[in-house]
């Protein structure tokens, strides 16, 4: 078996939170690769008030020859070394990491062990060793300290007669000698720590084993009802069910979190689910269960910017770059989602010049009267719709009127739809089919009651498409 390196297996590395509730607590990091974010599934997992900045896999930190290095792992907010924006990056001791411009900070703190303390003589003060001592029987009194100082005498003779290397035997037996003295009553309490720690090992693999399977029960659960959803035969069932659903899906969410199945949790579901939820956490709209046929659109209009579409997708993702990246910048200067800066992907494919057969124009694709209403300035001299920075700005100012009107959580996905068919249409089709407050509020209540409109129901995943595949280029061929 390989060794590691003397100075890697002496250096142990800390990072201690700066900042919130858990300020003062210490992470130790692993040899290998230490994943920190919202996730329950990382190594550090971050909670609070300071959380909401933080994506649910932020930034890893992992070993790189003797020293350490931090890489962001594509996170909305950005990580921070130091007050710098990085991508990866070397750690240096006392180095502070921010999680987001706003976020959790931590100092990341390197300990080195050094070797042994028995591996070398150790210094005894002048007059504490016996002189005339040849022989090394056990001593008769004067406990652990007696035993120590007899075993530093006879590593020193061995030293003066030639006989080096001694000193970690030497150790060892006067070690075997203290255990052999101490008392029953110790070695009593020893026994009954180490079973009350196998009983208790045994009692936390035991609940572990079924908390799984409960939450592998409540699935199945989930699964049954979202299966019946597709095709209900009243919109009383569909009432029904989706109660049902909402029941399972608390269930599970109170199981995921649990601090045992926490410490056990894996990443589930394929790759598009797991980004759909990790973009929905970031809108702060988490749910637990994604309705199968969401996905599948998904998964469809993705394929569609892979073939058909893939000019307007490849233009926006290498040329307009530059683009994304400003209004990024502004939707995060202006308190919401950075990842809405999709939408005029979807809604322009950011091309100069685009216009609609309504009038709408310019990357956001306004009407002269929407824009106008936000500030833009539509005449015969000047249009700021074309204009990427004012009319963001606008935007900006549209999406938080949308927001206050829908509300927040599952309904930023109505703010999207709003934004694409106009609000009236949306609550005129929402207050048409349900008449609860609660649910014409709620996206997954509707989508999955199949109460929206038809454009509404397409528009919304192939928005998501478009930031999945603009958050993993690599992934889908760009």
């Amino acid at each position: 078996m390989t060794e590691k390196p003397a100075a890697e297996a002496r250096t142990k590395a800390w990072l201690v939170a700066r900042s919130g509730p858990s300020a003062g607590s210490r992470y130790l990091l692993p040899g290998g690769t230490a994943r920190i974010g919202r996730n329950p599934a990382n190594e550090i997992v971050v909670q609070g008030p300071q959380a909401a900045v933080v994506s649910l896999y932020h930034a890893e930190i992992f070993r790189d020859g003797a020293g350490y290095r931090i890489r962001d792992a594509g996170s909305t907010n950005g990580t921070f070394l130091d007050g710098e924006r990085i991508g990866d990056a070397a750690l240096r001791p006392q180095a502070v990491v921010q999680l987001g411009r706003d976020g959790p900070e931590f100092t990341f703190l390197v300990e080195e062990t050094g070797p042994s303390e028995l591996d070398r003589t150790v210094a005894i003060p002048k007059g504490a060793l016996l002189p005339q001592a040849r022989s090394t029987p056990e001593p008769e009194a004067g406990g652990h300290d007696a035993l120590l100082s007899d075993a530093v005498m006879r590593a020193r003779r061995a030293r003066a007669e030639g006989f080096g290397n001694q000193t970690m035997t030497l150790m060892r037996d006067a070690l075997r000698r203290a255990l052999r003295r101490s008392h029953r009553r110790l070695r009593l309490v020893i026994g009954v720590l180490a079973s009350a720690l196998v009983l208790v090992s045994a009692f936390g693999s035991w609940k572990i084993a079924q908390l799984k399977r409960e939450k592998t029960l409540i699935d199945k659960k989930i699964q049954e009802i979202e299966k019946l959803l597709e095709n209900p035969e009243t919109p009383d069932q569909a009432d029904r069910l989706i109660s049902q659903l909402s029941a399972y899906q608390n269930q599970a969410e109170s199981l995921e979190r649990n601090l045992l199945y926490r410490l056990t949790a894996s990443e589930r579901g394929a790759f598009v689910t797991h980004e759909i939820r990790a973009v929905m956490a970031e809108f702060g709209a988490e749910v637990y269960s994604v309705p199968p046929e969401f996905t599948e659109r998904v998964n469809y209009h993705i394929q569609q910017y892979q073939g058909p579409d893939r000019p307007l997708m490849a233009r926006a993702l290498n040329q307009a770059r530059g683009k994304v990246d400003i209004m990024r910048r502004i939707l995060e200067e202006e308190k919401l989602p950075p990842d809405l800066a999709y939408v005029p992907l979807v809604e322009s494919a950011l091309s100069p010049g685009q216009a609609s057969g309504a009038g709408a124009a310019g990357p956001w694709q306004f009407t002269p009267a929407t824009a106008r209403e936000y500030g833009l300035r539509v005449d015969g001299q000047v249009d700021e719709r074309h204009d990427l920075q004012k009319s963001t700005r606008a935007g900006c100012r549209y999406l938080r009127k949308l927001i206050l009107d829908f509300g927040a959580g599952s309904s930023v996905m109505l703010v999207l739809a709003a934004y694409n068919l106009g609000p009236t249409k949306v609550k005129q089709a929402v207050m048409k089919a349900v008449q609860d407050p609660i649910k014409q509020r709620n996206f997954w209540y509707l989508y999955r009651a199949r109460l929206l409109p038809s454009e509404t129901r397409e528009y919304v995943p192939k928005v998501f498409a478009a930031i999945i595949l603009s958050r993993n280029p690599e992934r889908f061929g760009f």
